[in-house]
């Protein structure tokens, strides 16, 4: 027997799916002024309440990884931390 009004047969929104940890390496988190760091910390952390994944293109980060360097470089050989907490590696809770 099929009831169309079954919860089940509902597509549920998941909210607050989002992580709100925004990361960055470590040398251009030093680099960056105080308003930046809040700036990035905060859209991030509304983009995570909101359920998505991603923070507002508005504060993307200019010049974090150096010129000529590859995406692999940039992920492995850079020391990436929590723009929040640069105590905290990128995965810590």
């Amino acid at each position: 027997m099929y009831i169309q009004n079954s919860p089940l047969n509902k597509k549920s929104k998941v909210k607050g799916g989002g992580t709100t940890k925004a990361c960055l390496p470590l040398a251009k988190i030093r680099s960056m002024s105080k308003a930046e760091r809040d700036q990035v910390i905060r859209a991030k952390k509304s983009a995570g309440k909101a359920g998505k994944y991603k923070r507002s293109s508005k504060t993307n980060v200019k010049g974090a990884s150096k010129p000529g360097s590859t995406l692999r470089d940039w992920f492995q050989k850079e020391d990436w931390r929590q723009v929040a907490n640069p105590n905290k590696k990128c995965g810590e809770k």
